[in-house]
């Protein structure tokens, strides 16, 4: 295998692999799901929305793919909902089956001024996973100065997240280097166990591997593992099996 097939290897088994579109119907998750192929790799997660993640639930099962989590979006893509009606969404979710939430952070409150309303959701929406779903907080780093951004991820950390995610996917600006770097180093500064995961943008295994390059060099080696680093991509997948398949 060369270095680059490593890579790949490494990136699909990091990979939540994504759906989130208006025009998502069951018929587009069955096919998201069919897109895995377990020889090549199978991706930590598929994350669709609130509303099919059953659907996606019973794909997996008859690929026997149970191993595959089912991650949902709340509060997405604007990060403009009440609370009350975010964890009515949690809750909802996981009674569907979803074994991970990203939540958006009022990420525009937050640039007003109000770190307070930031942490209240993430505390809230970990509340409402309990034990039952992780939290992954989804910070819209392309929309926040560096400062902010620092903020965002520290806040998301002391509300209790599992995860601190760069994007949605949804602005014009998602995942960058130079926003992984400062969410990294916020990550390594608290000394909690809280994951790192890239999203929109990443659509080739050399974007992948700029990422996992600059994630070892802060985090370490061990941080590398689907418990710790993510990758929200729906066309990297494409790329990964290119490459695998290629001779």
């Amino acid at each position: 295998m060369t270095k680059i097939q490593t890579i790949a290897a490494q990136a699909v088994a990091l990979m939540d692999l994504t759906t989130l579109n208006d025009s998502d119907t069951t018929e587009t998750i069955n096919n998201l799901v069919a897109s895995i192929e377990p020889k090549l790799g199978t991706p930590a997660a598929v994350c669709v929305y609130s509303q099919f993640v059953s659907d996606a639930k019973l794909a997996l099962a008859e690929r026997e793919l149970q191993q595959v989590k089912v991650a949902t979006v709340t509060n997405f893509p604007s990060g403009d909902e009440p609370l009350e009606e975010v964890l009515n969404e949690t809750l909802f979710a996981i009674e569907r089956g979803a074994d991970e939430i990203d939540l958006v952070i009022p990420y525009k409150a937050l640039i007003a001024g109000d770190e307070r309303k930031v942490f209240e959701y993430v505390k809230a929406s970990k509340e409402a996973c309990g034990t039952q779903a992780q939290l992954k907080v989804i910070i819209e780093s392309g929309e926040l100065s560096d400062d902010l951004i620092a903020t965002a991820t520290k806040q998301a950390i002391d509300g209790g997240a599992n995860f601190v995610k760069t994007s949605t996917g949804k602005v014009a600006v998602n995942a960058t280097l130079a926003a992984t770097d400062i969410m990294l180093n916020t990550i390594k500064a608290s000394g909690k166990k809280v994951g790192f995961k890239a999203a929109g943008g990443v659509r080739t295994v050399t974007d992948a591997a700029e990422y996992l390059a600059l994630a070892e060099s802060i985090m370490g080696e061990a941080y590398l593992q689907p418990e710790l680093f993510r990758f929200g991509a729906s066309g990297l997948l494409k790329d990964v099996y290119a490459t695998l398949n290629e001779s």
